[in-house]
């Protein structure tokens, strides 16, 4: 089977999230958008751990379901994906500010873990380096190759995936980090590195141009801190799943692939893809941003209003050109720093990869109202009622099914998505990019 994974989620117990990011809220989320995997998120924290503890049971290998006894209504009736039937891997996202060499670092790290014991055992050795209750996701002084160490010797089917890596503030490439590389990050253990997420600011196009990054699989998670915003990014995987075939999946990485692109449906595209035709579990790509989306795609000074390219950041001497504040560097800069190869490279490990608007996104683009409106809500409830769940509208149905069923603007916008004919305004310094499908006359075309 090919299945969804997302795994950089947050709970209610992490800063500025939503209450309604709690085990069942998640879960039904999750149905609704048709992912089958999702992280479970905050577990140091130990309220959180208890919910864990309380609410969650072993399903397939070291994989959680919802304890039969819980609610497990969906969101929407009609479809066959239930809340109890998504399943949940064991994470916790750790922020860690510390100094190395003279310099202060500052990154954020992904850990899994295959059981609960391992679990608790994890939690017991990092309350001895800091406070574990104050937020779901810690902040500690743990140099990140100690805390991948740690995580090793609490079980050696751990897992550790730097996340978000090129953003600016608190990730291991970014421009605020202190590091020049992976490797003076995590030093001798980089060899138990098996994945880096790229971040909504970024996509694998992008990364291929470091070549020091080709040894990794990238990966793509929502890192929501909401549950209506799961998998805006997600992973693709093929197998059944279970905590060893994701892990394996990821060490094994994709097949080389190149982004493929088929306008009657992305699926259809991967479909000759050889381990699908031979049932081999594994990884097989991911499903983006627009990059440029992301709010720390380009450079910038958020409140001046300066969005910048790089050779402009350059002639301003990284001083905004209004007040010489300091310009926050983003990531396509950063990159270009970073670069050693021209764009158009496609590492061994490489999986395919699909830019993507969410669902709701699009529907509010083609109302020509806000995403938070009761008129576009209408229309997200309604074609997930009618087609299923959101992902395999975005990424799965071919467009003459869709037809049948949707607005003839609603399909004219998925063919432009999946295209990738749309017009952006990049985000910048912690201000998101604003994507048009339509301009203001073009919807008048449509009913």
């Amino acid at each position: 089977m090919i299945y969804f994974a997302d795994l950089h989620v947050h709970s209610k117990y992490s800063r500025a999230t939503s209450k309604d990011c709690d085990l069942q809220g998640l879960s039904r989320w999750a149905a609704l958008k048709g992912i089958n995997v999702i992280a479970s998120g905050d577990f140091t924290h130990p309220a959180w751990r208890r919910e864990i503890h309380e609410n969650l049971e072993p399903r397939e290998d070291g994989l959680f379901g919802l304890k039969s006894g819980l609610p497990q209504e969906p969101l929407i009736d009609s479809l066959d994906f239930s809340p109890g039937d998504v399943r949940f891997i064991l994470n916790v996202e750790i922020s860690s500010i510390y100094k190395k060499k003279g310099k202060v670092r500052k990154s954020h790290n992904l850990i899994f873990m295959p059981d609960m014991e391992r679990m608790d055992v994890f939690c017991e050795s990092l309350a001895k380096k800091g406070n574990l209750n104050s937020d779901g996701r810690p902040i500690l002084g743990l140099d990140s190759k100690d805390l991948l160490n740690i995580a090793l010797e609490t079980s050696e089917k751990s897992f550790v995936i730097p996340a978000h890596i090129w953003t600016p503030w608190f990730s291991v490439l970014g421009s605020k980090s202190g590091f020049e590389s992976i490797h003076e990050c995590f030093e001798d253990l980089t060899d138990y590195v098996l994945a880096l997420e790229t971040g909504l600011s970024s996509d694998p196009e992008m990364n291929f141009r470091v070549s020091e990054l080709d040894r990794f699989t990238l990966v793509s998670n929502s890192d929501t801190h909401s549950p209506s915003r799961l998998g805006r990014e997600v992973n693709i995987f093929i197998g059944q799943p279970s905590y060893q075939s994701i892990r394996e999946g990821l060490r094994v990485g994709g097949a080389g692939t190149r982004n493929t692109k088929q306008i009657l449906g992305p699926k259809q595209s991967i479909m000759q893809d050889r381990r699908l035709r031979n049932g081999t579990p594994g990884f097989l790509g991911t499903i983006e941003f627009f990059p440029e989306e992301g709010k720390y795609h380009m450079d910038g000074h958020r409140k001046c209003g300066v969005r910048l390219v790089p050779d402009e950041t350059e002639s301003t001497g990284g001083k905004c050109p209004v007040c010489g504040h300091p310009i926050t560097v983003g990531v396509m800069n950063r990159v270009n720093q970073l670069a050693d190869r021209p764009t158009g490279y496609t590492p061994q490990k490489a999986g395919y990869y699909w830019r993507m608007l969410p669902l709701i996104e699009i529907i509010a683009d083609c109302l020509g109202c806000g995403v938070q409106t009761k008129k576009s809500a209408e229309l997200y409830q309604r074609l997930i009622r009618d087609l299923g769940p959101e992902l395999e509208i975005l990424w799965s149905l071919p467009l003459e099914v869709i037809a049948g069923r949707a607005p003839s603007i609603i399909v004219e916008a998925l063919k432009r998505v999946r295209a990738e004919e749309v017009s952006i305004e990049a985000g910048y310094d912690g201000e998101y990019g604003r994507i048009k499908i339509f301009k203001g006359s073009e919807r008048k075309n449509f009913t």
